[in-house]
């Protein structure tokens, strides 16, 4: 009876911790929102593009430093890796709130740099708190978790980026402080909750998928109703105030399913001896599986260790590859103040949201999408993200045309393959390395953010800005024109179609693992009629 009634409240739990997950992704995007007060600081500090650029490069930097949030995953509980993030972020976006609100006299240009590195390297503690435990929690079902997680880490930059226009006018110094403050209070309040769970059998991955739908649809219909908000010219205080209220009540509804999941568990007490025994297999699979594995070395789709995986091919394939989709989709975001300014659109707001919500869509649909492909055609995850990178290529096409609305299908195109890539990249190394040293491999994954900033933002689209820029009067300098940032999209082109032939490489190196994935994942009775057969 007590072992089944820790199964009961461990199952409930992981519920609850899931709800607090997407709580904190959905804040744990503010280190895409630059774009959205960077143009105040290029001009109270009178910096060059190419300057205001090596800032955004020293934001994404602090990405690197997520090998520390990596090693500390496997030592420290999930609850003081968040407190870390949290207190990092406060720190980072307040100090550049203070300079921006003009409290005190801009910093001098490193020290700038240290509190955007600050910033940055806090998201990378949110995301691996709640990515490394939810992925535990629900091994069976990777893509829909990562899908739905990484949605709300594309919906965040919309939610704040609206919440700012609807409670401050978007006062970028406003901006900044709900950057530095938001945070944290979330993060606080799921250290009480997210954790890790003994892992759950078949029969619980079925019925996981069906909450995971629940989680899917809350999610559409807030990002419709984000982009919904976002087109709104003007709206009064009194709609502001209305629109930020629904949104809180969407964020909380899914609350709803741990308190299902509770009602259900107190009815269904009579299965205690198959809920025993549902608790310990799991847990005794993966201690023979471990034993296997010190006998010999591992293969693609065991588990590795650290220097197994980072010396085998197909690791630095997909390193490569997401560099080519993540590191110019980076450049973009970073860069779409001056994008847009160029292109004759002072309010950039609306591209931001934009690339936000439709990166979320992105992130949740290939998700769940590749994991229903995988289990009913054994299609290769990889294969989604050579698909991404072509669709992003077609993005920079037209974005280097510069036609009238360009920017707006160039925006949506971008994100919604940056999306992809974030998705499907997540449980494809945790399906080829492993879950045993998880944190750190996707953190040296995600090295990709801060090489690929400094390569395609800060040298690529800083220096050809100033190429064709002109200085004005404050001492910065400017570009108009469709020609400012065209030689940038043509060589991110160029890196998009490198990325697609080393992702269809990847996908057919790796075909027979999805099959066996494909295979695990079919229904046992379906399996043993096609065997007697």
């Amino acid at each position: 009876m007590g072992l089944s009634k820790r199964f009961t409240s461990g199952s409930r739990s992981k519920w609850v911790g899931f709800v607090a997950a997407g709580w904190v992704q959905c804040i744990s995007g503010n280190n895409y929102t630059f774009s959205n007060y960077s143009d105040a600081l290029k001009s109270l500090m009178h910096l060059t593009q190419l300057q205001l650029n090596n800032l955004s490069v020293a934001k994404d930097v602090g990405k690197a430093f997520g090998l520390l949030a990596g090693l500390a995953s496997d030592r420290l509980p999930t609850w003081v890796i968040l407190l870390i993030g949290s207190v990092e972020g406060l720190v980072g976006y307040g100090g550049q709130w203070l300079v921006v609100s003009q409290r005190i006299q801009p910093l001098p240009y490193w020290q700038m740099c240290v509190f955007l590195c600050l910033g940055g390297n806090s998201t990378t503690w949110m995301n691996t708190a709640v990515l490394v435990t939810c992925i535990r929690n629900f091994r069976s079902n990777r893509g829909p978790v990562s899908g739905i997680l990484k949605g709300f880490v594309g919906l965040s930059t919309a939610i704040f980026t609206n919440l700012c226009s609807a409670l401050f006018a978007d006062d970028p110094a406003s901006f900044l402080i709900m950057l530095s403050v938001l945070p944290f209070a979330i993060c606080l309040t799921g250290i009480f909750f997210l954790r890790e769970v003994p892992p759950a059998d078949d029969d619980d991955a079925e019925e996981e998928l069906k909450y995971f739908g629940v989680f899917n649809a809350v999610a559409v219909v807030m990002a419709l109703y984000l982009l919904a908000y976002g087109f709104i010219p003007s709206p009064s205080a009194l709609l502001s105030r209305v629109f930020v209220a629904i949104l809180v009540v969407m964020l909380a509804s899914p609350l709803g399913i741990p308190v299902y999941s509770f009602l259900k568990g107190r009815h269904g007490a009579a299965g205690n001896d198959v809920e025993v025994q549902r608790v310990k297999e799991p847990l005794l699979e993966g201690r023979e599986v471990e034993a296997v594995i010190e006998k010999r070395a591992p293969v693609v789709g065991e588990e590795h260790t650290i220097m197994e995986a980072v010396s085998s091919v197909d690791f630095w394939i997909l390193f490569v590859s997401f560099l080519c989709g993540v590191g110019t989709g980076l450049a973009v975001m970073n860069n779409m103040g001056q994008i847009g300014l160029a292109l004759g659109y002072p309010d950039v707001s609306l591209f931001v949201s934009l690339t936000s919500i439709f990166g979320f869509f992105g992130r949740i649909i290939s998700g769940t999408v590749s994991e229903f492909t995988i289990k009913n055609a054994a299609t290769p995850r990889p294969l989604w993200n050579a698909a991404s990178q072509l669709l992003m290529a077609v993005g920079y096409i037209l974005l280097a045309m510069a036609m009238p609305g360009s920017l707006y299908i160039g925006s949506i195109l971008v994100g919604i393959c940056y999306g992809v890539r974030l998705a499907i990249t997540v449980p494809t190394a945790s399906e080829l390395f492993g879950l045993k040293y998880y944190g750190l491999i996707y953190n040296i994954l995600i090295l990709n953010l801060p090489l690929g900033s400094f390569l395609f933002s800060g040298l690529l689209a800083g220096i050809l800005y100033d190429m064709e820029a002109t200085t004005n009067e404050a001492g910065g300098n400017t570009c108009v024109g469709g020609h400012c940032y065209r030689l940038v999209f043509i060589v991110m082109t160029g890196a998009c179609i490198v990325g697609f032939f080393l992702d269809i490489l990847l996908a057919f190196r790796t075909k027979n693992i999805y099959k066996k994935i494909s295979m695990s994942k079919k229904p046992k009775k379906s399996l043993a009629s096609s065997n007697s057969q």
